[in-house]
Order: C-alpha cells, then structure tokens, then sequence
C-alpha cells in the first residue's frame, strides 16, 4: 500500500489524532517535522513559547554544512522552521506541560489544551545550569547573563566576566570582545575543555584574559551586579573582582522533567534511547540534546532527527522493529 494511503489528513477536531506530534522546535525536533511530513504524515510540532532552542541564542554559525560563509543561529533556525511547515507541518508556539503515554493514542497537554497523537518524537532539547550560588537569582537581568548574544549590547565599553571552560563560555567570550572593553574568564580548573580551536581564537584575542583556578562564591551588586567572591582552588585565597556584568557559561541540563518517571532517564537525567531512536515506549522517539551528552552540536542534533523521523515513519506504517 502507498504511504500516502496509511496516513491521515490533519486532524480536523480536537478528539482526532495527529500521525505525529514533535515535542521542541530546536534542529532536532524540526529535521525531524521535515522528514515526517515528507513522508505523508500529519505532524504537530509543539514548540515551546521559546522555541528554535539554543541557536536562537547564538550569532554566527560557521561549523553547519552548507553555510560556507556562515549564518546566524536564529535565521538558520527559521529557515528550518518554514521548511517543515512549507511540507505541511503545524506549528505552535506552546509549551508542553504534562503528558500521557499510558494510552495510544497518547495525549500531550499544552496551554490546557491536550492533543493526540499516533506517535510522539521527544526533542526537548538541554537548558541553561546556573551557578546556584548567592545572589546570583536576585541579579539575573539585572547584570547577571546567560546569553551574550542577547545581552553583550547593553556592555558596551564595560568590563565583564564569563565562569565555565567550555565551547559555549568561549562563545560568550568571543561574543562579548565586540562590545565590552575587556572580558575576563573565570575557570575553576587549569585548562579549558573547550575545544582547540575555540580556545586558540580566545588565547589569540588581546581582549580576552584567564583567571586559573578560581570557583565562584558569590555574586555581590544591591540592585544590579558590582563584584564576584572568589577562592582560589589551589591556594583557598578568597578575593572579590569588580566588573559591570558577568555571564554564566557552564553548560546545559537536559529538558527531560515532564518526562520522569514515563521514560528511562540516565543519572544526568537524559532520555536512554534504545535501538535508533526508540525509547521504553513503543510509539515514542527521542532526538537531540535531550538524549544527546556527547556532542550538542547543532548538525548532529539534525541528523539525530532525521533518524526519528524515519524511525517514526516505520513505526507508523506497521514495522514495530523499526
């Protein structure tokens, strides 16, 4: 039988199913909308009221395959976006509060509205780790940053701080030079785990300094961010260092809450994929940093939903061993 016979039109009342609802509208989620509705399958992507994940929040993009000259996370992303709706996918920027798979088909609570679906492709996506440490809550907004790519304007010609070691504290960095007088680094370690081509472009950039082995106490500032308390990880020296601004770079936690105690989750609370894509629930995909730990890169969480969307498109049409 054609697959343009299995699978349904979208559905026209709210007792209806949908072939497919994607839960994230990061690359992941939309790669995967591209190729579920290019395999004939009503799709509903539930975005999220912030959706298009973590390249909404970055400049430019270099390292994604057919961008020779680059280009900027958030036009990529809507680029994807129109593209999985330009196949016939719906989209909504609503948020997914609760979910039911004890049923099929299963049912998705969104802005107190539940939709069913056939199948569900879980692509979350990791949110931002905070530090945790005073003062820090009362100051977000208010000097205290995760996102230089939506903040670093409002630093012009000031002096500011990145904490974290990795790709995205040297993101931030970078980001920052283009604004700020000077940016320095607080790393907790000796080295950095970005990688080497990242962490050359911030040894290479005058503007940039590093401050070894220090941890973050306390972030200090009455209505906005003045100061951090530090301590010296080798020698326990406590010390305060003025700045106008500070952002928060230590990685990212996946978006998995909703989802504990449904689906099998790691000790990091990662969705476990099992076989593909597949997870303990038969008819529930997952793709991307949810799941992903080991690279987070925008062209793998792409290609990760690729390998949903198909795996979602045999499920459908009758090949449970996908």
């Amino acid at each position: 039988m054609d697959r343009t016979q299995i699978f349904a039109n979208k559905p026209t009342s709210q007792d209806d199913s949908w072939d497919v609802v994607v839960v994230g509208s990061g690359p992941a989620g939309l790669s995967a909308a591209i190729y579920t509705t290019r395999g004939a399958a009503s799709t509903l992507i539930l975005g999220g009221e912030k959706w298009g994940g973590q390249l909404m929040l970055t400049t430019e993009v270099d390292n994604y395959p057919g961008f020779p000259n680059g280009i900027q996370g958030p036009e990529l992303m809507e680029m994807m976006k129109n593209q999985a709706v330009r196949f016939g996918a719906e989209f909504k920027t609503s948020s997914v509060t609760s979910v039911d798979f004890s049923k099929v088909p299963f049912e998705l609570t969104a802005d107190g509205k539940v939709y069913k679906a056939k199948s569900v492709i879980v692509a979350t996506g990791a949110e931002t780790n905070w530090l945790g440490v005073p003062g820090e809550t009362k100051l977000i907004g208010r000097g205290v940053s995760s996102c230089a790519p939506c903040d670093a304007p409002f630093f012009k010609d000031k002096n500011v701080l990145v904490v974290g070691g990795g790709d995205s504290a040297m993101e931030e960095a970078l980001v920052l030079t283009k604004y700020a007088t000077s940016v320095a680094i607080i790393h907790r370690k000796s080295e950095f785990k970005a990688s080497k081509a990242m962490q050359q472009r911030v040894f290479d950039n005058p503007k940039i300094k590093i401050i070894w082995d220090t941890e973050v106490l306390e972030i200090m500032g009455e209505n906005v961010f003045e100061k951090v308390k530090v301590r010296n990880t080798k020698t326990s020296v406590e010390s305060e260092i003025s700045a106008n601004g500070i952002f928060i770079a230590i990685g990212h936690s996946p978006s998995s809450a909703i989802f504990k105690g449904l689906l099998d989750l790691d000790e990091k609370e990662y969705i476990i994929p099992k076989e593909g894509s597949k997870t303990n629930i038969l008819g529930v995909f997952v793709s991307g940093d949810v799941h992903d730990h080991t690279y987070r890169q925008a062209v793998t969480a792409a290609g990760y939903g690729c390998q949903a969307g198909m795996d979602a498109l045999n499920y459908l049409s009758g090949d449970h061993g996908l």
